[in-house]
């Protein structure tokens, strides 16, 4: 049985009853706000090991919610949400997100989410990380850390966690498909556009001559 601490963040307090029953099921500890501002009292009072975060609530938005968290913490943060546009999945990611999924639906799927983010947080604390020097660049992915030139810049876990895996193999290509598998997990249900979301971020962050794009392939970090 699990025994990780959950934050269900969602207005819609049926919704967040129904996520308690089949969390607390599975074995979780299950902690409820309902809106923004609640959330992060919570947060900083419970420091749970993941947050399934609303986007539409009262008094603070759920992409203000997990700015103020991933601009301090790196807990894995799901979001839940009825905005299911390309542009708000893109938002939530670019925020620093870790999935997310689209109401209406079922909440066995988002238990399944759920384990298979927390595995890939606890598999990534042993694995994964080092320290990367080329040239300007500075990763230091023990204390997800980056450096261009010397200067600290800000970056989400996922961001750091690809430039990672790129920079971990250097001129070696790696597709689409297999960069998801490395960085997200192969359970993640997502496309691969995801993959170029994150990298032009990371290219505006670093400059364009370090990851270059192999065309018909994916992507390669040149050392």
């Amino acid at each position: 049985m699990a025994n990780e601490k959950i934050l269900v963040v969602d207005d819609d307090k049926n919704i967040c009853e129904l996520l308690r029953l089949y969390l607390v099921k599975e074995g979780y500890s299950v902690t409820m706000a309902h809106d923004g501002e609640a959330a992060l009292t919570d947060f900083d009072k419970l420091h749970p090991d993941l947050v399934l975060l609303d986007v539409m609530m009262p008094v603070m938005d759920g992409w203000e919610v997990c700015r103020k968290i991933r601009a301090k913490d790196n807990t894995p943060i799901i979001m839940l949400t009825a905005k299911g546009e390309t542009y708000d999945k893109v938002l939530g990611l670019e925020l620093g997100a870790d999935d997310y999924i689209v109401k209406p639906f079922d909440a066995k799927e988002v238990t399944a989410r759920i384990k298979a983010v927390l595995r890939r947080t606890a598999a990534k604390e042993d694995t994964n990380k080092g320290v990367y020097d080329f040239d300007n660049l500075h990763l230091d992915m023990n204390r997800y850390e980056l450096k261009v030139k010397g200067k600290v810049v800000e970056a989400p876990p996922k961001e750091l966690e690809l430039l990672a895996c790129l920079a971990g193999h250097p001129n070696r290509v790696y597709t689409r498909d297999q960069l998801l598998d490395e960085v997200w997990g192969f359970e993640y249900y997502g496309d691969s556009r995801t993959i170029d979301v994150h990298v032009r971020k990371i290219r505006q962050k670093i400059g364009d001559g370090h990851i270059s794009t192999v065309k018909g392939m994916g992507y390669k970090y040149e050392n």
